[in-house]
C-alpha cells in the first residue's frame, strides 16, 4: 500500500500535444534557446546532449548527403519536421526536396532521407523512431549506429502491430565500413559507409 498523497505512474493525467499546439509553444518562446525538445506521437521529448563525436558525425553524414544529393535538394542537420498531427521530431540529418528557402513559413514535411546518428540513443532510434518515420510513410530511414560502426538502412514501411506506433520498416540492411550506401532519392549515386563513420 502507498503512503497516503503518494502516487503511481497510473494516476499521473498526460496532455497529448498537437504539432500546431507545439509550434505556438516554440513561438512563444516557452522553451529556452538551445533546449532540445522533440515532439514524438504528441508527447515532449528531452533528446540527450551531444559528445563531441555525435556531433562530427552529424556534420560528416550532412556533407556526405549534401555531396550525394547536389542542387535541388535540402540536407537539413538537425532541424525539425512536420512529420504529421502529433509528431515535429529533429531528426539528425534529414533530405528534402528544393532548398533552404522553400521552408521560411514552414517546416518541411516529406523527407525522402532521414537520418539519425545513434551512440546512446540506439534503441531508441531502433524501435521508436522507426516505428514513428515508418508510420509517416517515410521511404528510407539510417541509423548511423556509432557503437557497431555500421549503417542500418531500413525501408518499405508497412503495419507492424508490435511496433510502437503500428508501423516499422520491413527490411533492415546493415552496412559494413567497407560497403557503400546508395539512398532511394539518389540512385546514382554512393557513399562510402566510412565516410559516414568519424
Amino acid at each position: 500500500m502507498l503512503p497516503r498523497g503518494e502516487m503511481t505512474e497510473r494516476d499521473l493525467r498526460t496532455k497529448r500535444w498537437k504539432r500546431t499546439e507545439y509550434e505556438r509553444l516554440v513561438d512563444n518562446g516557452i522553451f529556452v534557446p538551445g533546449e532540445r525538445i522533440e515532439l514524438i506521437d504528441g508527447l515532449l521529448v528531452v533528446a540527450e546532449p551531444q559528445s563531441s563525436l555525435h556531433f562530427a558525425a552529424v556534420r560528416l553524414v550532412e556533407r556526405a548527403l549534401a555531396r550525394a544529393f547536389g542542387e535541388g535538394w535540402d540536407v537539413r542537420a538537425q532541424g525539425p519536421i512536420a512529420l504529421d498531427d502529433t509528431s515535429e521530431p529533429e531528426p539528425d540529418v534529414a533530405v528534402v526536396r528544393g532548398e533552404l528557402r522553400d521552408y521560411l513559413d514552414a517546416h518541411p514535411a516529406d523527407p525522402v532521407l532521414v537520418v539519425e546518428v545513434s551512440l546512446t540513443s540506439l534503441e531508441f532510434d531502433r524501435v521508436h523512431k522507426s516505428s514513428l518515420y515508418a508510420r509517416a510513410g517515410r521511404p528510407e530511414y539510417w541509423i548511423v549506429n556509432l557503437v557497431d560502426r555500421v549503417v542500418e538502412v531500413r525501408r518499405a514501411p508497412a503495419p507492424a502491430a508490435s511496433a510502437p506506433y503500428g508501423w516499422d520498416y520491413t527490411t533492415v540492411e546493415i552496412l559494413s565500413p567497407g560497403e557503400d550506401a546508395r539512398p532511394l532519392a539518389a540512385p546514382g549515386t554512393h557513399i562510402t559507409v566510412l565516410d559516414l563513420l568519424p
